[in-house]
């Protein structure tokens, strides 16, 4: 199967990213069953396969795909109260993250829970008993609201606790608790939103603290190291087998928080960020000027890239504003970027 390409008005091949980080927009990506509605992808992950797994809100939390968009099968129905974030290991082990439950879940490939973190539907106590951050009073025990999880390269799993904590847990992959840090505010090792995760050869931790805007950067033992702060409200980071770092940032066209507002006039949409580990931007695209336009977004949420370097982004297009008519029904909640190096029919 031959994955389209996205074609302007003109005709022409839609291609974004720049320098060596140049892709090309696939259109048409996944196909989908007529009976499949997956409503809006919060997350996205590939196995060992290049297999995708598109999480998601609809009826099928986890509708699997070939690379070239076949789909394949589905499973986790009725599991989950809210599908948030994925992550898959190089063992295919799949970890679903679930906000409104407050759980993290481990399955295998075939939808078998393997492993539960957290008591379904019991929160922590920190003050906060919703997803709004701004109520949290204190930092608490795993968890409330969770939102991600990474795998060390020692197999550890650290998860970003979330839209009713600040905090992040460190767990042995066998599910022992072994270390928790951070707490609420805008200080060094402080988080509003810590959102996304991401672990690098050396096991420094790389945090996306949307409400901050910015990534910090610790040990593995959570000691702080750096921060970047070239980002607008980044949901998730991913580390790529070519050491570079993706960015998925919400920006500030959508999900806005009641009662706040862009730092500046004309402050950017959502757009995809990549770096190197020294924090030196390689290649920006999107922006959300034209947010429902191939290439460009709405409301980006998560970012996974395959063995290929293809890149996929999803995102909370109606939770974030289409369920109050800011964008199309139809606009799109996935993408797939392919990386230039492949040869695509025109």
């Amino acid at each position: 199967m031959t994955i389209d390409t996205s074609k302007d008005q003109n005709g022409a091949t839609v291609e974004v990213g720049e320098n060596a980080f140049r892709y090309r927009v696939s259109t048409k990506w996944p196909s989908l069953p007529s009976d499949l509605d997956l409503v809006e992808v919060t997350a996205v992950a590939t196995d060992s396969q290049d297999q995708v797994y598109v999480f998601n809100r609809g009826k099928h939390p986890v509708a699997i795909f070939s690379p070239e968009g076949e789909f394949i099968e589905s499973w986790g129905e009725e599991v989950f109260a809210r599908a948030h974030g994925i992550t898959i290991g190089s063992d295919d082990t799949v970890y679903c993250v679930d906000d409104l439950d407050h759980t993290v879940k481990q399955f295998s490939t075939d939808g078998q829970l393997l492993m539960t973190l957290g008591t379904s539907g019991l929160y922590s106590d920190t003050g906060a008993t919703s997803v709004d951050y701004r109520n949290i009073q204190r930092a608490g025990p795993p968890f409330n609201f969770p939102t991600n999880l990474a795998i060390s390269p020692s197999g550890d799993l650290y998860i970003t606790d979330g839209y009713g904590n600040a905090r992040i847990h460190r767990f042995s992959a066998d599910g022992k608790l072994l270390l928790s840090w951070g707490e609420p505010g805008d200080g060094h090792g402080q988080f509003q939103i810590p959102h996304g995760i991401a672990i690098d050869r050396n096991e420094n931790v790389y945090v996306a603290d949307r409400e901050n805007s910015r990534i910090q950067i610790f040990t593995a033992d959570g000691q702080y190291k750096d921060e970047w702060n070239d980002v607008a409200r980044p949901c998730e980071v991913f580390i790529g087998d070519d050491s570079n770092v993706y960015v998925a940032e919400l920006g500030f066209r959508a999900g806005m928080w009641s009662g706040t507002h862009p730092p500046i006039p004309n402050a950017t949409g959502g757009r995809m960020s990549i770096f190197n580990l020294r924090g030196e931007l390689q290649s920006r695209w999107g922006g959300g000027k034209t947010p429902c336009a191939p290439g460009d977004f709405f409301a980006p949420h998560d970012v996974w890239v395959d063995s290929h370097g293809d890149v996929y982004v999803s995102e909370v297009t109606m939770s974030a504003g289409g369920n109050r008519g800011l964008v199309s029904p139809n606009c799109h909640s996935l993408q797939k970027f392919i990386h230039q190096s492949k040869k695509v029919p025109q």
